[in-house]
């Protein structure tokens, strides 16, 4: 029994048992139960889903706040709802995703299941080698700190282009070194082909692979954003890695709510800037104005909550009347 509660990370190896088995216990659940069958998800049950998905996290951000204290409680909501946020723009690029490839709705939600298992790793490796290297030299979070501030500014005198998935790079390398079809398969990756000289069977990936590809490259785009973010929130790596993917696991249900009305969020973005700025330049007051004392906690939740709710509300008021728009 006392393996349990070695420290892993700085952290019981219990927690991080209890949530990897709250994690394979939704992802069979979604996948084996809801979804056995493939078929297009209704925004109405999209919705239902995501506040299943919310209060799961909630839930488990309250098992935390009594288990570990209010502080970290506070910092995994933080986290949370900043990451929740900021895959609201993961949905968009997602929708022009499947767009571009034309991966009929009804399959889609599979891809994006795979896509969030393949990100659990991947930000697994990311986050423990950003503790790492704040653990080893604290003036790292400085560097985090300022590329949050100089990312944001960014964002908010970004313009809104599109991404050209034609000229990927990822798109390009596949399909020059491996046989892909034209047409979809169902909800396979790949399948079996005649080859074209020897007439044999080969593998050849299907445009549903090609889509799981681009969109797990995306997010890591969106995670070199989204990492320091929470990194500058908290060092705890069980609050980084827990909050981070407990917003992406309802990605998945939110996409189908939001993909055909992702323009009605135009607006959020400028308060996702602020919030970036807000969050990256806490640290440098905490350090080199308040004399080292930490950031409130609670003032850090207010703020993130208050520019992200008014983010939200200004763009549904200054959207409104909109024609929603069609999923793929």
């Amino acid at each position: 029994m006392e393996i349990l509660f070695a420290e892993i990370l700085g952290t019981p190896a219990w927690f991080w048992l209890a949530f990897a088995g709250l994690v394979v216990a939704l992802t069979a659940f979604d996948l084996g139960v809801l979804h056995k069958e493939d078929r297009a998800m209704g925004i109405a049950e999209s919705l239902k889903l995501t506040a299943f998905y919310v209060s799961v996290a909630l839930a488990f951000g309250a098992w935390i706040w009594a288990a570990r204290g209010a502080e970290l409680g506070m910092q995994y909501f933080t986290g949370f709802f900043i990451e929740k946020a900021l895959s609201i723009d993961n949905v968009f690029v997602i929708s022009l995703i499947f767009s571009f490839f034309a991966i009929p709705v009804k399959y889609q939600y599979r891809a994006l299941l795979w896509g969030i298992v393949a990100v659990i790793v991947l930000r697994g490796i990311m986050i423990a080698g950003g503790a790492a290297l704040v653990d080893q030299a604290y003036w790292v979070l400085y560097l985090f700190a300022a590329f949050l501030v100089f990312t944001g500014i960014k964002m908010f005198f970004a313009g809104d282009a599109q991404p050209d998935l034609a000229n990927n790079a990822a798109v390009r390398w596949i399909s020059t070194r491996m046989r892909v079809t034209q047409k979809h398969h169902d909800q396979r990756f790949f399948v079996k082909v005649p080859d074209e000289r020897t007439g044999r069977q080969v593998t050849a990936a299907t445009p549903l692979f090609l889509a799981l590809v681009v969109i797990n490259l995306a997010d890591l785009v969106f995670a070199v954003d989204s990492v320091p973010a929470i990194f500058a929130i908290t060092t705890d790596t069980f609050v980084v890695y827990t909050s981070n993917i407990m917003a992406i696991l309802g990605l998945r249900a939110l996409y189908f709510a939001l993909a055909a009305m992702i323009h009605r969020f135009h607006y959020l973005k400028y308060a996702l800037a602020a919030v970036l700025v807000f969050i990256g330049s806490k640290i440098f007051v905490a350090d080199f104005v308040l004399g080292g004392d930490k950031f409130p906690p609670v003032l850090s939740l207010g703020v993130t909550l208050a520019l992200i709710a008014a983010g939200v509300g200004y763009s549904l008021w200054k959207t409104r009347g909109q024609v929603p728009l069609t999923t793929a």
